[in-house]
């Protein structure tokens, strides 16, 4: 299956967290429930887990989001009442990389890219990156818009039934996802990683970002690169008990699927992940002459993620006819952010193919809006 050419649909919810939970919760329900199937069959298939294993590990998840965030807690009950769908069931969905655990299933990749400030044509922090996945995971992804009851607001792409993946907030801050498989992840306690994503876009400075990903027990590695409007970046490469960490280089950090800082574990995906230890290198390479000549601008970042050499399995990922259907891989949404206007741009399936929208996380809860279709591959292949 193929994931959609078409721009991702838009829920925009507002109030208490717990009331936009239940907003969300009922205008996804059907996206939600199909989510549910997909990945409850991969539990099962693909790591071997019983009905009574999802509800037993679900459960454990939901107390351990409630001692972590109470916020991101509330809404996912709310979202839980809105569906019709058990909280430990969510809890589940939410979890679903801790959850597939040593079943084989972690060929998930991403490619990110920051840009500061001081490297940019207009001065602005950029950052994107292309979500690898299965295709059969588009029709149930979403762009997520939160806004509470202090005005505090997150953009997010997020997979229904879950609360956050890649994105940005009204502070200027930016968040980025790659998948990372370590010796010392485990199964067991810990917050997972599609928890700590959204508790980094709960944050309101850089500062709260770190802690809300390093002051807590993990039990999976993961990428989590961030950025701010105010010309700072940093890429954790989290592991269970320890973490690395990668600043600016030339104005830019990039990232794929494997360790590069110098944390001590061995790197379970560097091996075998689609060319991750040529991905992050050649973005590099890339964009580097706008970087050193301190121009980078939007335009360069699409035309860089579009790029497929290597195909099918590039910074651009394409399906791959000589693996199964249902373990094809391939960029299901292309993303790039400029976190001092909260322009976000999305593209659906493979980039090079597929036209960015514009969102305004300023303007996305003004009933009526709609992004503005820019960036048709032809057209962005010539901006200079």
């Amino acid at each position: 299956m193929q994931s959609s050419t078409c721009p991702p649909p838009l829920f925009a919810v507002q109030g208490s967290y717990v009331d936009m939970g239940e907003q969300l919760g009922k205008q996804t329900a059907n996206l939600i429930e199909q989510s549910l199937d997909t990945y409850v069959r991969r539990f099962k298939n693909d790591a071997g887990l019983t009905d009574r294993d999802i509800d037993r590990w679900g459960t454990r998840y939901w107390q351990i989001l409630k001692g972590y965030n109470t916020d991101i807690a509330a809404m996912l009950e709310g979202m839980a009442r809105g569906s019709g769908q058990r909280i430990e069931r969510l809890a589940a969905l939410n979890a679903r990389t801790e959850m597939l655990y040593g079943s084989g299933y972690r060929e998930e990749g991403c490619t990110s890219v920051s840009v500061v400030s001081s490297h940019t044509a207009d001065g602005h922090t950029l950052i994107g990156q292309n979500w690898d996945w299965h295709p059969e995971q588009g029709p149930a992804t979403f762009l997520l818009a939160t806004r509470d009851t202090n005005g505090f607001s997150v953009l997010s792409l997020t997979e229904a039934g879950m609360l956050a993946k890649s994105g940005l907030n009204s502070a200027g801050l930016g968040v980025c996802a790659n998948l990372l498989v370590s010796d010392r992840d485990k199964g067991g306690y810990g917050v997972p990683y599609h928890y700590l994503l959204r508790g980094a876009l709960q944050a309101k400075t850089m500062s709260k970002a770190h802690k809300a990903v390093l002051g807590v027990t993990r039990i999976s590695s993961g990428n989590v690169l961030l950025a701010d409007a105010e010309g700072e970046s940093i890429d954790f490469e989290l592991a269970p008990d320890d973490f690395g960490y990668l600043l600016p280089a030339d104005g830019m950090i990039v990232h794929a699927n494997h360790f590069e800082s110098d944390v001590q574990l061995k790197d379970v995906k560097a091996g075998i992940s689609a060319l991750t230890l040529l991905r992050s290198s050649r973005l590099r390479r890339l964009l580097e002459g706008k970087a050193q000549d301190h121009s980078v601008a939007i335009p360069d970042l699409i035309r860089a993620l579009r790029d497929s050499y290597s195909y099918p399995d590039g910074i651009c990922r394409y399906p791959d006819p000589d693996v199964p259907e249902n373990e094809r891989v391939s960029t299901v949404y292309s993303i790039v952010m400029d976190l001092n206007t909260l322009d976000f741009w999305i593209a659906p399936g493979s980039p090079s193919e597929n036209p960015y929208s514009k969102w305004n996380l300023n303007s996305v809860f003004t009933p009526g809006q709609h992004p503005a279709l820019e960036f048709h591959p032809m057209e962005a292949a010539h901006v200079q």
